[in-house]
């Protein structure tokens, strides 16, 4: 028996991606929708929370959390990031000492956002085919922190995401390789990015109706979530927040369909034969 819904708690990044998609949902514009909670956070904190059991009843996490969580949450098919042209990029700095190759990441520090997000596993599933010698050391901190540490030379290497594609050469930096692009040549597939997950317990298919209505309302009226997308990545551009939204809000984030499932399945079942993820069973995708 599902919980009726009075209000719904719910955590999702500050990124222009994710408040174009909820906006109307945030906003009390999504007909017979619950209210809405929100709390703005940074996804390695939801998989940590989602993970711990700790969580509001509605998340956005990576799809490389869901091993972790998908005894307590479902998997929604909507409103998250897949695609294609959209993966993270590994970055390098310039001078004499800056990484020229892959193997050249041999025994390097390389800065990654999170130890449970698909940009990490997409870096491994990579490293293990292109980086013979074996990475250094692995160093989790803020993405936005990442591209100063390779500028200033404090890290050798940085795995970054979202915005930072847009971004990076203004920090001087280089791009050693494009992971959504050898994933999707690899494998034929989109990238799965995050995913959003819901408690088991509650009437799931009202909130992908609701989901869905808010990011319905998000496309017919395009310029209705801009302040609100805006006050919440001030460091950005209007134009980098629309070049962000237009590339991680598509077709997928209204409903992953089977070429989506088909990416997530292969993504954990790749980093499940690495050892980097716990197997999961397919049934719990769906």
């Amino acid at each position: 028996m599902t919980a009726t819904i009075q209000e719904l708690n719910i955590a999702f990044s500050p990124c222009p991606n994710d408040t174009f998609v909820f906006h109307a949902l945030a906003h009390g514009l999504v007909p017979d929708a619950p209210k809405l909670n929100v709390t703005y956070a940074d996804i390695d904190i939801t998989n940590g929370l989602a993970a711990e059991g700790k969580g509001p009843e509605v998340l956005k996490i990576s799809y490389a959390a869901l091993p972790w969580v998908l005894d307590q949450y479902k998997l929604l098919p909507c409103g998250g990031a897949l695609g294609r042209g959209c993966g993270p990029l590994l970055l390098t700095g310039g001078g004499p000492l800056a990484v020229k190759r892959p193997a050249g990441l041999a025994g390097r520090r390389i800065a990654v956002p999170s130890e449970r997000s698909t940009a990490y596993l997409l870096f491994r599933l990579w490293a293990a085919q292109h980086v013979p010698g074996g990475i250094g050391e692995i160093v989790v901190m803020p993405f936005d922190e990442i591209m100063p540490a390779v500028r200033d030379g404090l890290i050798d290497a940085g795995l970054v995401i979202h915005e930072a594609r847009f971004t990076y050469a203004s920090y001087g930096l280089h791009m050693l390789t494009d992971l959504g692009s050898w994933w999707e040549e690899d494998t034929g597939l989109p990238i799965p990015l995050g995913a959003i997950i819901a408690r088991r317990d509650l009437d799931t298919d009202a909130i992908i109706g609701w989901i869905r209505s808010s990011l319905q309302y998000a496309w017919d009226h395009p310029t209705a979530s801009r302040d609100y997308v805006l006050s919440h990545a001030q460091e950005l551009a209007p134009e980098v927040a629309k070049s962000h939204i237009d590339l991680y809000v598509n077709e997928f984030s209204m409903n992953l369909g089977d070429s989506g499932y088909a990416a997530i399945s292969a993504l954990l079942e790749r980093a499940a034969a690495e050892g980097l993820v716990p197997a999961v069973d397919p049934a719990l995708l769906r």
